[in-house]
């Protein structure tokens, strides 16, 4: 399998390389459960300035609300009621595998800045190796580090077994930088990098043409018409969607007597 690492200062910057590397570098291969070609590499994105401006990719499929809802299903576990519902809608959701661990990364780098022990494991083996959809994300891992001007910064390190990138990607990455943000605050340091390898990082056959689009746009148009901004235009866009994500949220309770 090819390697490839791109880097970029945002997250739109980093996403946009890697879905130009994917597209010209990826090796077509066989995807039997899905039953279709896809293009496949082990790709690492570094984004080097996490919350720097623009933060949100024009180029994904969906808009405010499917990432804010995203984001609040990451952050607060809002549809965690479903792994329990009678039906067994779900084996797992990503906050129920993760949110117990989070006092143990508190504490650790609290006792340790340098600690290199600060890991979340997200992969349950006796869930996953007999599930048919098994968690993507596997692991965790923070790093408090000094900076040059002599304060400390929380890097962030993610693996993925699998990763869409032109379905899922960008949705991942702004909330698992979210959660790092959220992290770093607790810990009263700056949000340093974020790093995101996906040991199969593809796109299906039935995404070529679109990723084929966004790689024109982003040949031939200016950053400005690819992204938005996230402080001053994206995120009230995102807060006007709570309430029907909210309220979709109850219907489903409803649904399930939760």
């Amino acid at each position: 399998m090819k390697e490839i690492f791109v880097t970029g200062k945002t997250l739109p910057e980093a996403y946009h390389k890697a879905l130009t590397e994917l597209y010209e570098n990826g090796e077509i291969v066989d995807c039997p459960d899905y039953k279709q070609l896809q293009k496949e590499a082990s790709i690492t994105v570094c984004v080097e300035e996490p919350l720097a401006e623009p933060r949100v990719s024009r180029l994904i499929i969906g808009g405010a609300h499917e990432i804010k809802q995203y984001e609040l299903e990451i952050l607060d576990g809002i549809l965690d009621f479903m792994i329990s519902a009678a039906e067994n809608v779900w084996e797992y959701t990503y906050h129920d595998r993760y949110a117990y661990q989070v006092p143990f990364i508190i504490s650790e780098l609290k006792r340790n800045p340098y600690s290199r022990r600060a890991i979340m494991n997200i992969r349950d083996f006796k869930v996953d190796s007999s599930n048919d959809d098994p968690a993507c994300l596997q692991s965790i891992q923070y790093f408090m580090r000094d900076t040059a001007d002599g304060s400390r910064a929380l890097h962030c390190k993610i693996l993925f077994r699998s990763n869409d990138l032109a379905e899922a990607f960008f949705y991942n990455a702004f909330a698992l930088i979210r959660l790092q943000e959220k992290i770093a605050e607790e810990l009263g340091v700056e949000v340093g990098t974020y790093t995101h390898r996906s040991n199969s990082m593809h796109c299906y056959e039935k995404d070529f043409d679109l990723i084929k689009g966004y790689i024109k746009g982003i040949k031939e148009r200016p950053i400005e018409d690819l992204t938005y901004n996230y402080t001053d235009f994206f995120k009230e866009l995102m807060e006007e969607e709570v309430p029907s994500i909210m309220k979709m949220v109850n219907e489903q309770k409803a649904k399930y007597n939760k």
